[in-house]
């Protein structure tokens, strides 16, 4: 099998193993299920109404502060589920992805046969797109909206057929990261601490049986 010329390896293991979920907000979560299981294929999985006590009580632990809150999840693949709280229609308004702690934009990943099948079905349910674009590190991607207003793209990545890597292909080398890292500082020591993880070469581009 082919293996991607432009992966690296870092060597510092996270403590989290990946995303457990992301939780989204709606204000009609029958349009909500109906796109991303029938548009995008993310079987919905766990229907929940949050329990009293958790909205607007002293249980709450950062909940949308209202009670009897839908909260249904999908399965968005590589174990990882998208999750929806269902607002009360008009009591938030709608939020701004620019603005400072908001989710600019969600990004999942595909290999280019299923990439492929997402973009003929976003095309078939009449969703404008913006794509597909290259985005660096041998990726393309397409970019669009949910019917909430939520910006969501997809993305896939040249040789990797079905052994998709993400984290490999975006790794860079320590000099790499350093020519960005020095436009944010000067301090040497922090720059170490930050980098030193980081493979210091790109070996040759080698392809495997």
């Amino acid at each position: 099998m082919a293996q991607a010329s432009s992966r690296l390896r870092h060597g510092q293991a996270p403590l989290t193993r990946g995303i457990h979920h992301l939780a989204l907000n709606t204000d009609d979560m029958k349009m909500t299920i109906d796109f991303y299981t029938r548009v995008l294929g993310m079987p919905l999985v766990h229907a929940l109404k949050v329990p009293p006590g958790l909205g607007t009580g002293a249980g709450n632990r950062g909940n949308p502060p209202f009670e009897n809150l839908r909260h249904y999840f999908f399965d968005a693949g590589g174990d990882v589920m998208l999750a929806f709280f269902e607002m009360p229609k008009g009591a938030k308004d709608r939020g701004d992805r620019d603005a400072l702690a908001a989710m600019q934009h969600c990004s999942f990943t595909a290999t280019e046969e299923r990439f492929n099948q997402l973009l003929a079905r976003l095309k078939a349910a009449g969703i404008p797109l913006i794509g597909p674009i290259p985005v660096g590190a041998g990726t393309w991607s397409v970019y669009f909206f949910d019917p909430n207003g939520i910006r969501l793209e997809f993305s896939w990545q040249e040789q990797d057929g079905d052994d998709v890597q993400v984290v490999q292909r975006w790794t860079q080398t320590r000099d790499e990261a350093l020519a960005e890292l020095k436009t944010l500082s000067s301090d040497r020591t922090w720059l170490d601490q930050v980098t030193q993880h980081l493979p210091t070469q790109r070996e040759a581009a080698s392809t495997q049986e």
